[in-house]
């Protein structure tokens, strides 16, 4: 090796060059229209200006060319990196010669020069650069960047070479048939998992950089066709005012895409699923990702799909449709069940039978808390105990849960802070919210249940009525980038239910999908 090119340990401190050392800071947009200089110096001088007190930045000069008189040299970050990048400057001067022995020890920059500049780039791991902008991007991309003296271009190798997650059942998303792959961290894996499983020419992808310091990759794709061009329209608006935005995962988008960012109900959907973005997809949806975040966005949301999960498709209809309705009646549970506990024992006693009233009454003596109170407190337990679960470690999670709500229930019961009726509702309202597919839709059952609880303290029933009708407008007005919350049950027709709360053989979705259906009526075509 040191017969064709000769390696010296680079400067300590290199000196800055005059015209910037009066910036104290480089923009990317001044870089960016910056050329390359024909002198290595200068390049170098710039780099170490971007990149000063990075000691993960490697700058290793080379010699080579006749007598060794010419000066080269490799930028990059080790950390980012393959171990061995001395094989990237050896490759390109290989690739002017026809032999790997004597003839190397002719190469000239002039020769350097003429090969690239005639024969281009040929290795899709090569790419040639013409400004400080592209060669800085590129070492932070993981790429290897060689710099020639007398040259304004520089020549860049991808060796990006950082440990990442191996291909996992997803965490969020577990199932018991269907496939058990997820997506991981890296963009460009996520994309290609998403082809190799939808072949077709109308999948568009489209990809843009936000952020002024993470400069993150984004990208959303959809199938031109299938998805509405209207709706298109709106998403590719509203994200087009965050290229400025440090975006660090993929729920960041969530507040630029949703129309309403108070309403508590969730605007997307996320996923963990290749099958479930390819769904989406097919339903004329559209799927965001970002660089870094191994989640999914799909939008626009719709109400009902909230309760569907991929398993659904893998199990028989009857069998499907059943599972969906259990999940209905578990948000109805969760959303109502302590309400109605406080407005029947503190307004409407009568509606209770005689014998459940008796034993309710008999439990809840000595209890000094009215419903309304004893409700809060266990409740305020419930989202303690599930908070603590989530956080700690998952061998300790799950134990601290079960032991905390055991010890604690039985605590409160003994100590008649509670009654034994208040800890079923309470566990049964806790345990209906964990049966909805989506926890992001079990986040927003969790803020409603308070107003609703205090509504039912003070007027009864007929504030559990009121809340559930504000609920009901606010859903109906509700919108998800222009296309209504609650397509698919009003206004009613049999064709937009068929794969909402009841699922219909695959044989019928699969000849006729709904969104194509959709789609074809809205643009008038038949």
């Amino acid at each position: 090796m040191r017969k064709f090119f000769n390696a010296k340990t680079p400067p300590s401190n290199p000196k800055v060059h005059p015209q910037f050392e009066a910036e104290n800071e480089l923009s990317m947009k001044d870089l960016f229209s910056h050329a390359i200089s024909a002198s290595l110096e200068d390049n170098l001088q710039i780099i170490n200006k971007c990149f000063a007190n990075c000691s993960d930045l490697k700058v290793i000069p080379w010699h080579y060319g006749p007598d060794l008189k010419y000066e080269a040299s490799s930028v990059y970050f080790n950390t980012l990196t393959k171990s061995d990048p001395t094989n990237y400057f050896k490759d390109v001067l290989q690739n002017l010669v026809p032999h790997e022995l004597g003839p190397t020890l002719d190469v000239t920059v002039e020769d350097v020069i003429s090969y690239f500049e005639k024969n281009g780039v040929s290795s899709p791991l090569l790419e040639l650069m013409d400004n400080i902008g592209q060669a800085i991007k590129g070492i932070l991309d993981g790429k290897v960047v060689l710099f020639f003296t007398g040259w304004q271009k520089a020549v860049a190798y991808y060796a990006f070479d950082v440990e990442q997650r191996q291909t996992s059942e997803p965490i969020s998303e577990p199932t018991v048939q269907g496939p058990h792959v997820s997506f991981i961290e890296s963009l460009e894996r996520n994309v290609g998992v998403i082809r190799s499983l939808l072949k077709s020419t109308n999948l568009k992808f489209e990809f843009f950089t936000s952020g002024k310091q993470v400069q993150r990759t984004l990208s959303y794709g959809y199938l031109d066709g299938v998805v509405k061009p209207e709706t298109l329209n709106q998403f590719k608006q509203r994200i087009a005012s965050i290229d400025q935005e440090e975006i660090l995962d993929v729920s960041y988008l969530e507040e630029w895409i949703g129309d309403s960012l108070y309403s508590p109900f969730p605007q997307v959907r996320y996923t963990e699923r290749p099958d479930t973005a390819i769904t989406a997809l097919l339903d004329g949806k559209i799927i965001a990702m970002v660089n870094g975040s191994p989640s999914i966005l799909i939008c626009p949301g719709n109400f009902m799909e909230f309760f569907t999960n991929s398993e659904d498709y893998y199990y028989r209809t009857i069998f499907s449709s059943l599972i969906r309705l259990i999940r209905v009646a578990a948000f109805i549970i969760a959303l109502l069940l302590p309400s109605t506990y406080i407005a029947l024992s503190n307004f409407h006693s009568e509606l209770i039978p005689t014998v459940l009233l008796l034993a309710i009454l008999n439990t809840r003596e000595g209890i000094p808390f009215p419903a309304m109170v004893e409700a809060l407190i266990m409740e305020f337990f419930f989202e303690l105990l599930r908070e603590a679960g989530i956080r700690l470690p998952r061998p300790i999670g799950s134990a601290v849960s079960i032991v905390g709500a055991l010890v604690i229930g039985q605590a409160a019961i003994q100590s008649q802070i509670a009654s034994p009726v208040m800890v079923i509702v309470v566990a049964l309202t806790g345990i209906a919210s964990f049966a909805l597919p989506q926890y992001n839709m079990a986040i927003a059952l969790r803020i409603l249940r308070f107003p609703l609880m205090i509504l039912a303290a003070t007027f009864g029933g007929l504030g559990i009525m009121v809340g559930f009708i504000l609920i009901y407008l606010h859903l109906a007005t509700l919108r998800s980038l222009g296309e209504p919350y609650l397509d698919s049950l009003a206004p009613l027709d049999l064709k937009r239910v068929r794969d909402s709360i009841f699922l219909l053989p695959r044989r019928l979705l699969l000849h006729s999908p709904r969104n194509r259906h959709l789609y074809k009526k809205t643009s008038g075509r038949k």
